[in-house]
């Protein structure tokens, strides 16, 4: 029998951008990383990492929710030890 997962480690199911900000910020602080820290890590501007995780929608972002949504199905997030 599996343990239940602690509220940290449930999955994020992405519905729409703002789920998937929240998503961003949840690992973000959970990692312990500033905006500016992640977004240098990843080379991109750390006020789009803010745009991101306050769920405002950009064209790539839309384009992607209105795929899933027509292939009738959901993005879930869960953490993961790469």
């Amino acid at each position: 029998m599996s343990t239940p997962l602690s509220p940290e480690e449930q999955p994020f199911r992405i519905y729409t951008t703002a789920s998937l900000g929240h998503a961003i910020r949840h690992y973000r602080t959970q990692a312990g990383l500033t905006q500016a820290e992640l977004a240098e890590q990843v080379g991109i501007d750390r006020s789009y990492l803010s745009r991101l995780e306050k769920g405002q929608e950009t064209e790539q972002l839309r384009r992607v929710i209105v795929l899933l949504r027509r292939l009738g199905v959901r993005a879930t997030l869960q953490h993961a030890d790469w």
